[in-house]
């Protein structure tokens, strides 16, 4: 039999909670419920077949308003119960619960999260549903302006596009619904998005440490104005380059490529779950710096996935087209890719993505901050060689004599690693300070050393 999957989950006997389980399955991809199998894929068969065989396909009609295709079969001589659910292309619940199958679990939709499974079912996305008593007229030219500069600068659009009107251009980008500008088109070019969407801005903190705010900023107006603002503020006013000279040529080099933070920032402005009512939020430090912003996954994405080559699926595909034919972002989910080759051809390590159920964070770490772990990894290194040693010096004892209770054999190395660091730091002493090389030279600890020690 095979193992429980994203499309196969096993049941050992029959509970009217697993109602919720093959509506997780209508909702999702569809899937196969069997009942008689143990979680671990031995056959362990159901003794009221015959009932289940009628009760269920009543239950699962009278109760999710679906048909499953309900069978007995026979393993091993026992009786199973197979149900075989299809994706329902419309929603589903359970008593009022909408339930999703991913990976091998089952999850309840709440939140932003079932809204947005609401309007993928209905064939709309958050960023696509019409906004009432706006006009074409209200957007920013501004804004405009910013696009048609960013678009026929990246080549995705041509000089002749120039002559587009406004509403030509929005028919162009599929921002209108009907005579209705689509959220999309509010966010993206009007220059008071917040009036409508809450939290729709770019937050900017600069910390000496993780509690000490030193000045902030924030990016207020469209999404054409905050991508266009946020990466120049950072760059002038929060990140410090490094100045050197080619001959007269002055030589600028900051700690984290320009276009792996471009990239970044744009990719968190496409995939904000604006819906949370939280601002994408950048916090920098002297040696990293952190994005993050709300998003909702597909609920079949896990981070992995995120490294592996996927498709693009933009929780808001209106403005990640927009963003795209602007030449902001990269298509076929290429962004990740884009970033940590930036990176490494930047010569600092690819960045750490954490991902949680609402929200993504991506850390940049420059060159000085990896060169400082190593420096700390060696030092600790030293600090658990200086604590064997003083575990071990009991009374005096000479450098033979250490090394063999530590079963160490190259002198350089102890003398280096082991005996210079702890007679630096004043935990043991030569008997014969002032014979350093003496042949009878012996080590003890100090009374610093033998405090360390009884820690």
């Amino acid at each position: 039999m095979n193992k429980e999957n994203q499309n196969i989950e096993f049941k050992e006997s029959w509970r009217d909670e697993y109602l919720k389980w093959i509506c997780g399955f209508a909702n999702a991809q569809g899937g196969i419920l069997y009942i008689g199998i143990k979680d671990d894929g031995s056959v362990c068969g159901v003794s009221d077949s015959k009932k289940l065989m009628e009760d269920i396909p009543n239950k699962i009609q009278s109760t999710l308003g679906i048909i499953a295709d309900v069978n007995l079969i026979q393993k091993n001589n026992l009786d199973l119960i197979r149900i075989s659910v299809l994706e329902s292309p419309y929603p589903v619940n359970y008593k009022g619960e909408y339930h999703y199958r991913t990976g091998s679990t089952k999850q309840q939709l709440q939140g932003a999260a079932l809204t947005n499974y609401l309007l993928r079912k209905t064939g709309k996305n958050w960023d696509s549903v019409p906004v009432d008593n706006l006009r074409i007229e209200d957007l920013d030219k501004e804004s405009f302006d910013i696009f048609f500069r960013e678009a026929i600068r990246s080549g995705r659009m041509s000089k002749d596009d120039l002559s587009l009107s406004r509403t030509e251009l929005l028919e162009k980008l599929n921002l209108l619904d009907s005579s209705y500008l689509k959220r999309a088109a509010v966010i993206l070019f009007h220059r008071n998005p917040e009036k409508w969407i809450v939290g729709a801005f770019v937050k900017i903190g600069y910390f000496a440490s993780d509690s000490d705010l030193r000045y902030q900023d924030e990016i207020h107006g469209s999404l054409m104005i905050q991508a266009d603002r946020t990466i120049d503020l950072l760059y002038t006013k929060y990140l410090t380059a490094d100045i050197s000279y080619d001959n007269l040529t002055r030589i600028e080099h900051y700690p984290f490529p320009k276009d792996a933070i471009r990239e970044a920032v744009f990719n968190a402005l496409v995939h904000q779950d604006f819906s949370a009512g939280i601002p994408v939020q950048i916090s920098v430090y002297k040696d990293k710096l952190y994005i993050s912003n709300n998003c909702i996954f597909p609920a079949d994405w896990t981070k992995e996935t995120l490294f592996q080559k996927h498709r693009s699926n933009p929780l808001n595909p209106e403005i990640a087209t927009t963003f795209y034919r602007a030449g902001f972002i990269e298509s076929w989910g290429r962004g990740i890719d884009k970033i940590c080759s930036l990176c490494r051809g930047y010569g600092i390590e690819k960045p750490e993505y954490t991902v949680h159920s609402n929200d993504i964070m991506i850390l940049f770490k420059s060159a000085d901050s990896t060169r400082e772990q190593v420096r700390e990894q060696v030092r600790e290194q030293v600090r658990e060689q200086v604590r064997n040693l003083l575990a071990i010096l009991d009374g005096e004892k000479t450098k033979k004599e250490l090394m063999e209770l530590m079963n160490l054999k190259g002198t350089r190395n102890f003398t280096e690693r082991y005996l210079e660091p702890a007679t630096k730091d004043g935990y043991i002493e030569l008997t014969q300070p002032d014979s350093p090389n003496s042949p009878t030279q012996k080590y003890r600890l100090t009374a610093k050393g033998r405090k360390a020690v009884l820690k």
